[in-house]
């Protein structure tokens, strides 16, 4: 289930949470986060990235003729994967990027965890859920210690997505809200 959870940066008391995807992109419009939920292609679980990729491929075409991005592809994590710690230590600590970052989550769940406007954002995203975190948005993100996922990403450029730390402490004050 989707889930947003909105804390007041500095204290850290609960303002909002919601599991209604209406009331989520309500909530994440006003510093510009764009949240949807898209019907889930009919795959069998684990399909291959091409086949996943090709069964959004209507959706991506609309999604990408309404913005600057011109690529897409599709990446997997598992459980059992060898660089699971090291990957999630890669987005741990808050961070940019010069381009938005857009993820579909095909399969599994994650938290994208955006820290704005005083409040610290975090939408626990899961199968069917689109987010698109804007071009220097101060966020983290976290699949947990078993991270078990495929998601669609977008890009506008592939270099635009490095991670650029902002050195402050604030993603280890606020972890990730999963119920």
């Amino acid at each position: 289930m989707s889930l947003l959870t909105v804390r007041d940066a500095a204290t850290g008391a609960e303002l909002l949470r919601s599991s209604d995807a209406a009331e989520i992109a309500a909530a994440l419009a006003p510093i510009n986060v764009r949240f949807e939920r898209w019907e889930v292609a009919p795959l069998p679980a684990g399909a291959a990235a091409e086949d996943v990729l090709e069964a959004y491929r209507p959706q991506l075409d609309a999604f990408m003729a309404g913005s600057s991005a011109g690529t897409a592809d599709v990446i997997k994590l598992s459980p059992d994967h060898p660089q699971k710690e090291a990957m999630r230590q890669k987005f741990l600590a808050e961070h940019t990027h010069t381009e938005d970052e857009v993820r579909f989550f095909h399969e599994g769940t994650g938290n994208f965890i955006i820290h704005a406007e005083g409040k610290v954002f975090d939408a626990h995203c899961t199968r069917g859920d689109l987010i698109s975190v804007p071009a220097n948005a101060q966020h983290w993100f976290d699949a947990g210690s078993e991270p078990s996922f495929t998601v669609l990403r977008v890009f506008t450029d592939t270099s635009g997505w490095t991670p650029h730390y902002t050195g402050t402490d604030i993603s280890e004050r606020f972890p990730a809200v999963t119920e």
